[in-house]
């Protein structure tokens, strides 16, 4: 009886810090009392219903072939965190959810019209975030039309993960079990070290943090199978999704410079809103000169397939600002992760601007990656008037093994209709 009624404080203790989770300027005002808090618990809870361990599963004789080569997997890139990543070994990813549906919950992102400012909503255990989500896609719909409303540009986003930070086993889930083998062990790594660290109300130290670790992690973990010739092609095809994903990425971080070039202008408003039509209309036809260099690849089409604003683009590189400071830290600690989370927590204590300020001094010293290739060269960000050209969309001779991503949501994942 002891052990139930703690098992339901801590689920009532949680509801607030899932509110905000699930959604992972000034703050607006603190989010939407009991009606949002309950869905966000109640959407968590009824995931948990449908998880059930993955040893089990994989004893049942009917499994699908394909899931099951995926839960083994999973079994494999848990144990070799815990082993080689000292990230933490409890229950997380033990257990497989099935939830029918293409993503966890939908994020909604928002901005005002002529800013690449992300509208932030704040929760009284996780502090202020960039995003809302919401586990029916109705819901999120219901959030963007009521922003847009109010005046906002505001986009819907299917999300294939979340962490809650140690305070429930998140679960394997059909929204992202099939993604490729270094995709799977990516999202995994990154998940967990959410766990090891988590500061309050700063989302981009937080999974910039959780990119670099996802980073090293992939790295040991490709290395590690190759030592031991296993899948010998899977850092080739890796290179190539990350490959494309790194140059996608590069391609909206120049056009998000664009438009804040174009916004921070002293032209008028309307001369903004020319701006930013033209903007947008470049990049369009910047990525379809990107799909002729990979050969007609498509598998971010559908990224373009609904109306492009400027929420779209911020939220695309607001949370790996401070990857590179990372790696560097990383370095500084001689590649021993255990050293680099004792010294990011450090840094996590700082007060915010004292943080920000390390960060920005350790940026320079260190390469993206530690590292089978070079950096991606991207175009000079156009000024206020002027639109990248396609010729700008370089492609690099060589990628590191795991390019940025973003937090949880696996972002820029072709296999991921945003």
């Amino acid at each position: 009886m002891a052990a139930a009624r703690a098992v339901a404080a801590r689920a009532v203790a949680a509801s607030a810090l899932l509110a905000s989770l699930v959604s992972l300027g000034g703050c607006s005002a603190w989010s939407d009392g009991p009606g949002y808090y309950w869905q966000s618990m109640a959407g968590h809870l009824a995931v948990m219903r449908e998880a059930r361990p993955i040893r089990e599963l994989l004893a049942q004789p009917g499994i699908d072939p394909a899931l099951r080569h995926k839960l083994e997997q999973v079994i494999e890139i848990r144990r070799f965190a815990s082993a080689e990543l000292a990230l933490p070994a409890n229950g997380s990813y033990t257990e497989y959810a099935d939830l029918k549906r293409p993503f966890v919950v939908w994020n909604v992102f928002a901005t005002p019209e002529l800013s690449m400012k992300l509208q932030e909503w704040c929760f009284p255990v996780a502090g202020c975030v960039t995003y809302r989500g919401y586990y029916d896609r109705q819901d999120a719909e219901r959030f963007a039309a009521k922003l847009r409303a109010e005046g906002f540009e505001a986009f819907v986003r299917g999300v294939p993960a979340y962490s809650t930070l140690g305070w429930f086993d998140d679960p394997v889930l059909n929204t992202f079990v099939r993604y490729h083998d270094g995709e799977l062990a990516r999202l995994v790594f990154h998940e967990l070290a959410h766990q090891v660290l988590y500061v309050k109300g700063d989302s981009t130290f937080n999974e910039s943090f959780a990119t670099a670790v996802e980073q090293a992690g992939l790295e040991r973990w490709l290395a590690a199978r190759e030592a031991a010739s296993r899948d010998p092609a899977l850092r080739s095809e890796w290179q190539r999704f990350a490959e494309r994903r790194e140059q996608f990425l590069a391609l909206l971080k120049r056009y998000r410079g664009a438009l804040e070039a174009a916004y921070a202008s002293p032209a008028s408003d309307d001369e903004k809103r020319a701006s930013k039509r033209e903007i947008f209309a470049s990049l369009r036809r910047d990525y379809v000169a990107l799909k002729e260099q990979w050969g007609g690849y498509a598998g971010y089409d559908r990224w373009f397939a609904q109306p492009l604003t400027n929420a779209h683009l911020a939220s695309v590189a607001t949370y790996t600002e401070q990857v590179p400071a990372f790696r560097a830290l990383l370095a500084q600690q001689g590649d021993d992760l255990p050293a680099f989370y004792a010294a990011a927590r450090r840094l996590g204590e700082l007060p915010k601007a004292d943080r920000e300020r390390a960060l920005a001094a350790l940026a320079p010293q260190v390469p993206l990656m530690s590292q089978a290739g070079q950096t991606p060269q991207a175009g000079q960000t156009p000024q206020a008037g002027q639109t990248p050209q396609a010729a700008q969309v370089q492609r690099p001779a060589s990628l590191p093994a795991a390019p940025p991503a973003t937090p949880a949501l696996t972002l820029l994942s072709p296999k991921l209709g945003r």
